[in-house]
Formats: C-alpha cells, structure tokens, sequence
C-alpha cells in the first residue's frame, strides 16, 4: 500500500466526499479513546494564488472554512481544515489525521485515502482531457 505524508492525506481528505469521510471516522472513533476538542469553528482565512505571469503569490480574497483540532488521551493531536463550513467534516478529517498519527486502524483509513486519491487523479485526467479538447488551435499565421 502507498505511503502518504501528512500534507498529502490531508489534503486528499479534505477532497473527497464529506459523507464517506465522516462514514470512516465514525468506524474508527471507538478505537481512538478519550477525545479532546480544543477547537472546531468556522473562519475566514485569505486564499493565496501564484500569478501565473511573474510566479508571485497574491491573495485572491477571503475564503470561509472549517477547522478541528482535537488531542487524544495519548497526547496525539489531529487537525484539519476544509473549505466551506462543515464543522462533521472537519471534526473528521482531525479524527482520521490524529488515527493515522497513533497507528490506529492505519490500514483501513490508508485505503480509503488510496480509493479517493485514485478517484481524485481519474476527476483531474477527465478534466484535463475536456480542457484540452475545447481549446481553439489558432493557425500559425495568426499568431
């Protein structure tokens, strides 16, 4: 099974459908312990970009998102943080990230995440095919 960094599962977690994420947090729940929700709200937080021109990073504006930070009873803390306003999802995610970091049911969340990432690369190729195939060929001489 691929290894994933934290940044990247993370990442993939937050991606994929927040009903299948929450659906495995709860399977892993009662293997976790004690819980400590130190925080799980709502923000707004600005959304870097890259300029595609110059390659420097400006702020296209404010984006709202949800974030969870939670410490389990072996001191092993979780966060996340997700784009919109599902407060299930982050709590999730910050679940399945302080799971992962105890080694707790590392199989089964690494699956899903697995499951997901492919998924996620196959969205990516579909869109990038549709991109490629509605771009207009300009005739050399035109340039």
């Amino acid at each position: 099974m691929k290894s994933y960094t934290q940044s990247e599962y993370l990442t993939i977690l937050t991606h994929a459908p927040a009903a299948e994420v929450k659906q495995l947090a709860e399977q892993v729940i009662p293997q976790l312990g004690d819980i400590l929700v130190l925080q799980n709200c709502t923000g707004l937080v600005m959304l870097p970009a890259i300029d595609s021109a110059e390659g420097t990073t400006f702020h296209l504006g404010e984006v709202l998102v949800a974030q969870a930070h939670i410490r389990l009873g072996n001191g092993v803390e979780g966060y996340a943080i997700c784009v919109g306003r599902d407060l299930e999802q982050a709590m999730a995610i910050a679940l399945l990230d302080a799971a992962l970091s105890s080694q707790i049911m590392t199989q089964k969340i690494l699956s899903v995440v697995s499951e997901q990432a492919e998924l996620q690369n196959q969205a990516d190729e579909r869109l990038l095919r549709q991109v490629q195939a509605s771009k207009y060929r300009y005739p050399k001489e035109d340039i």
